[in-house]
């Protein structure tokens, strides 16, 4: 259901990647995620080495047993995935865009050989570290310290809503020093580090997301990102995630789009189908509309990524954009749908949840829009 046949515009490989994508998800994820959304639980040990095994994680970087695929490749795989279930392209996401970006962009050949080969393969896991239960938007603001010990590095602070956190093998965790924001690469079961597993939650429930304690954490000096220096490192690395939302909410919102197009072509009401009906026509035609718009939006980004010319800001633009237009969808997908659409039977009342954290993680909507007003005026709004 694409008016503009905007995948006309992909490569053969991009064509090869998207259905590959697509053919996993519908076999390997599709038939259990409303099940594990109702449980509250991810299957990330299993999954990560099938993930692996296709190329999907760390897919966009080169070298090291990483695929080395192109922006729009990667776009279009976190569509596919998402299409599915936000919380397999966030497993897929904070593997690949945040935790081993770090690793390869900011990390020790070392770190880079021990770590890089075995996530590729989705058999090590890895988690960002950086939000924190006071500091969400405002980073600058963390709490969590390192402080040099001889030639070790001693941690304390907590981090929170960290995805893959109580599953991964090592962390990624970014602390204030005497010398500014650095990170560090903290491995599972070293002394004083605890990953405890968040429930309770409505949202992204089929999705490991945890709280990371640093107790006198104590890491070698290896440990540390050797060119990762102050807050620009980390958000480099969520402007790499941030760009893999703008294309996998398309997904989410393309899936609630089908299941409302399908539901109005058999649903009868008053001796027809709801279809036939001018207004739920018109909720159909603005949902082909939104969806068109964000997968223009995406398309000319990646494009502009692949030239080495996008910015943070047109990052930025298409996360807001993109992400505002699938919940758009998903709500009017679930008017149509009626009390149908309130049951995990349909993927919509997931879909519309789950974007509801997309909206707000890796930049809320409003952080997103200071940043746009900021490019627009020189006026920096938050600072």
């Amino acid at each position: 259901m694409d008016l503009l046949r905007i995948d006309d515009q992909f490569t053969d490989e991009e064509r090869l990647i998207r259905d590959t994508a697509r053919e996993f998800a519908a076999s390997r994820v599709e038939p259990y995620v409303a099940e594990w959304f109702e449980a509250g639980t991810f299957p990330a040990r299993e999954l990560g080495p099938e993930l692996g095994k296709l190329g999907f994680l760390g897919m966009h970087l080169s070298g090291y047993g990483c695929a080395g695929a192109g922006a729009v490749a990667y776009g279009v795989a976190c569509r596919e995935l998402e299409a599915v279930d936000s919380g397999l392209r966030s497993f897929v996401s904070v593997q690949g865009s945040l935790a081993m970006t770090a690793i390869h962009k900011y990390g020790s050949q070392e770190q880079k050989l021990e770590w890089l080969p075995r996530m590729a393969a989705g058999e090590a896991l890895g988690c960002f570290g950086l939000t924190e239960p006071d500091h969400g938007s405002d980073p600058g603001g963390m709490l969590t310290r390192a402080r040099r010990d001889g030639s070790d590095w001693i941690l304390n602070g907590t981090k929170m809503w960290i995805t893959n956190g109580s599953v991964a093998d090592i962390a990624v965790v970014w602390a204030r020093t005497d010398e500014g924001v650095r990170g560090f690469l903290v491995p599972a079961g070293t002394p004083g580090f605890t990953a405890s597993e968040i429930h309770r939650k409505l949202s992204l429930r089929a999705s490991v997301t945890a709280e990371l304690v640093l107790e006198d954490v104590r890491v070698p000096a290896a440990a540390m990102l050797p060119d990762a220096s102050g807050l620009r490192a980390p958000l480099g690395c969520l402007s790499e995630a941030r760009y893999g939302i703008l294309w996998g909410s398309i997904g989410a919102g393309r899936s609630c789009y089908e299941a409302a197009v399908s539901y109005a072509k058999t649903r009868e009401q008053f001796g027809k189908p709801i279809g036939a009906f001018q207004l739920t026509q018109e909720k159909l035609a603005w949902m082909e509309i939104e969806l068109g718009r964000a997968a223009l939006v995406a398309l000319h980004v990646g494009r502009l990524k692949e030239a080495g010319t996008a910015t943070p800001q047109q990052v930025s633009f298409g996360k807001l954009a993109n992400v505002r237009a699938a919940l758009d969808v998903a709500r009017q997908a679930r008017t149509i749908l009626g009390a149908n659409g309130i049951t995990l039977e349909y993927p919509v009342i997931r879909h519309m949840n789950n974007l509801e954290s997309v909206l707000t993680y890796e930049g809320t909507q409003e952080i997103h829009t200071l940043v746009l007003g900021e490019a627009i005026t020189g006026l920096s709004a938050y600072r």
